[in-house]
C-alpha cells in the first residue's frame, strides 16, 4: 500500500511544475481557499519563474501521461477551474515521443502471439501518431488491406494505476474539508477519470466501442467509422482500416478540394446530437484531430476510446433542455431541473427561471462567433453554487462534448449558429419520442412491464423502496486510507496545501 509520505512527495513534484507554468495562481486570488492553503501555494512558487499568462495545458503535458489525461477531464469542468482555463486545457495536446519500434514489437508479437510478419506483409516502423497511452503504425495486412494500427505504450498501466492511486487519496482528503470541495465532489470527479482511463487502457473496449457505434450510426449518410480486424485485436493492440482523408481542421483544402464547409459543419453538428439523443452513446473525444474529410465529402471518425452513454430518461430531459433554451421557454427547462432533482427541492423554481434566462436570453439568434454553446454552459455553470447544484457525473463527457463539437463547426463555417443547426432535429425527435403516439406506446410498454414487475414491486415497496427519479446515483468510491490530523500547522495543513496544489489545478476549486 502507498504511503502517505509517497503520495504527498508526488503531489509536491506536480506542484512544483504547475507553479513554474503559472498554474495556481488562480487559488491565490480565489476567495473560497483557505489560507493555510493559499499560503502553501506561495511556498510551492518561491523562487519560481511565474509566466505572465498561466500555461495549463503546458503544465499537465509536463508532468505526463495521468496528468494529461486528467487535464482533458478537467476541461469540462468550468466551475472547477474557471472559464479561461478550461478553454486552455481544451487545447492539450495528447502526445509524446513515440516509443522505439522493437520496444512496440516487442508489444505486438507478445499480444497477438506471434511474429509480426506472420499478421502483416508490411508494418512502418514510424508511427503516425503518438499519444500519452499508446502510438498508431500504418501497415498493409498479409491478405493486403491498408489499416492502421494502434499499440499501447509499454508499462503505461502501471504507471497510470499509480498516479490514479494519489489522484484519489488527495480527492478524498480535500472532500474531508467539506463546503465547497465537498458540493464539487472530487471524488466523483477522479472516479469519472479513473473509469474512462480505464476504458482507454483495454484496446478490446475501444474496438467495440467502434464497433457499437458504426452500428448506430449506419443509416447516417455522410458519417463513416473504420471497421475494425478482430482477427488482429487483443487488450493491447487494435488494428481497423485506415482512412484516407483530410483533417478537419484544414478548411482551405476541404474547399479546395470541392467540398462545402458550411454543410459540413450542420452535419457534423446533427450527427453528434443524433449519438447523444437518440442513441445515447456519443463520441466523447471530437477534436479535430479524430475527425477527417474523405475524398468523397464524408466524415469520418477515429479514436473511441472515450465514449459516451446516456440513459433514456437523461435524454429526454437533455432534449428538453435544449428545446426550452432555443425556443426561450425557461420556466419548462427549470421544471426539467427540479424533476431530475439535479436542483434541491427546497429551491423555487420561478427563481431558478430567471436565473436561466439570464443566461439564455444574451445568446438566442446569434452566430457563434458572438455568443456559444461554451459560453451558455458557463453561465449555467455559474449559478450552480447559488441553487446547491452537485455535480452530475453522467453529464461531464457530454459537456466537454459540446464544446469540442461547437469548436470544429466553428473552424468549418466560423458564421454557423448552434441553435438554428440544433433547432431542427431536437424538435424532430422530441416529436417523434415525445409526442401523443410515442407517450401512448410507452404507457402500454411500461404497464405490461409493471405488471410483469408487480410480484417484485411489492416486496420492494416493503422493503422501503426509494421514491423513483432523479439523476442516476453516484458510483461507488474507493477506500482510501486516510492521513491522521496531529501535530501543528504545516502537518494539519500541509497534506491539503499539496493536494490543493498538485492535483490542483486539479479538481478543485483551483484554476479559477
Amino acid at each position: 500500500m502507498t504511503t502517505h509520505t509517497t503520495h504527498l512527495w508526488r503531489l509536491l513534484k506536480w506542484g512544483r511544475t504547475l507553479a513554474r507554468h503559472g498554474a495556481l495562481m488562480g487559488i491565490e486570488r480565489d476567495l473560497n481557499t483557505p489560507m493555510p492553503v493559499r499560503r502553501l501555494v506561495r511556498l510551492a512558487r518561491f523562487g519560481a519563474r511565474i509566466p505572465k499568462l498561466p500555461r495549463y495545458a503546458e503544465a499537465f503535458q509536463a508532468i505526463g501521461p495521468a496528468a494529461i489525461k486528467l487535464g482533458q477531464t478537467l476541461a469540462t469542468r468550468p466551475d472547477l477551474v474557471g472559464e479561461d482555463a478550461a478553454r486552455d486545457l481544451l487545447t492539450l495536446q495528447d502526445a509524446l515521443p513515440p516509443v522505439p519500434f522493437p520496444a512496440i514489437r516487442a508489444q505486438i508479437e507478445s499480444a497477438l502471439g506471434g511474429p509480426i510478419e506472420q499478421f502483416f506483409s508490411r508494418f512502418d516502423e514510424e508511427p503516425v501518431g503518438a499519444a500519452s497511452i499508446a502510438q498508431v503504425h500504418r501497415a498493409v495486412t498479409t491478405d493486403g488491406r491498408d489499416v492502421a494500427v494502434k499499440v499501447l505504450r509499454p508499462g503505461i498501466t502501471d504507471k497510470l494505476a499509480r498516479d490514479i492511486e494519489t489522484y484519489e487519496w488527495a480527492a478524498a482528503h480535500l472532500e474531508m474539508l467539506g463546503g465547497e470541495a465537498k458540493r464539487l465532489r472530487p471524488r466523483l470527479v477522479i472516479a469519472n477519470f479513473k473509469r474512462w482511463t480505464a476504458r482507454e487502457l483495454d484496446l478490446r473496449r475501444e474496438a467495440a466501442s467502434s464497433s457499437e457505434l458504426a452500428e448506430a450510426m449506419e443509416a447516417e449518410a455522410g458519417y463513416i467509422i473504420p471497421a475494425i480486424d478482430w482477427d488482429r485485436t487483443t487488450g493491447r493492440v487494435m488494428t481497423m482500416e485506415w482512412i484516407d482523408g483530410i483533417k478537419i481542421s484544414d478548411r482551405d483544402a476541404i474547399i479546395a478540394t470541392g467540398h462545402d464547409p458550411k454543410e459540413l459543419a450542420g452535419r457534423l453538428v446533427n450527427t453528434f446530437l443524433r449519438q447523444a439523443i437518440a442513441e445515447g452513446f456519443f463520441h466523447a473525444d471530437m477534436h479535430q484531430g479524430n475527425l477527417f474529410v474523405t475524398p468523397g465529402g464524408e466524415i469520418a471518425a477515429i479514436d473511441f476510446g472515450i465514449m459516451g452513454r446516456i440513459d433514456r430518461r437523461a435524454r429526454t430531459w437533455l432534449a428538453e433542455i435544449l428545446y426550452g433554451l432555443i425556443t426561450g421557454n425557461y420556466k419548462r427547462v427549470a421544471e426539467i431541473h427540479f424533476e431530475a432533482q439535479y436542483v434541491p427541492a427546497h429551491h423555487n423554481v420561478e427563481e431558478f427561471a430567471t436565473a436561466l434566462r439570464a443566461v439564455g436570453e444574451p445568446m438566442r439568434g446569434k452566430p457563434v462567433s458572438e455568443l456559444s454553446v461554451g459560453q451558455m454552459l458557463d453561465g449555467l455553470f455559474a449559478i450552480t453554487r447559488d441553487f446547491d447544484m452537485e455535480t452530475q457525473p453522467h453529464l461531464l463527457l457530454l459537456q466537454k462534448t459540446m464544446v469540442m463539437v461547437e469548436g470544429v463547426a466553428t473552424t468549418l463555417h466560423p458564421e454557423i449558429n448552434m441553435w438554428d443547426v440544433s433547432g431542427p432535429y431536437v424538435k424532430e425527435w422530441m416529436r417523434d419520442e415525445l409526442g401523443p403516439e410515442a407517450k401512448a406506446a410507452d404507457m402500454l410498454v411500461e404497464n405490461w412491464r409493471t405488471l410483469q414487475r408487480l410480484p417484485s414491486l411489492i416486496r420492494r415497496i416493503e422493503d422501503k423502496f426509494p421514491e423513483p427519479g432523479g439523476a442516476p446515483p453516484p458510483p461507488p468510491l474507493p477506500e482510501v486510507r486516510m492521513m491522521e490530523w496531529k501535530g501543528g500547522w504545516l502537518v494539519r495543513y500541509g497534506g491539503v496545501a499539496l493536494i490543493a496544489a498538485a492535483i490542483g489545478a486539479g479538481a478543485m476549486y483551483l484554476l479559477g
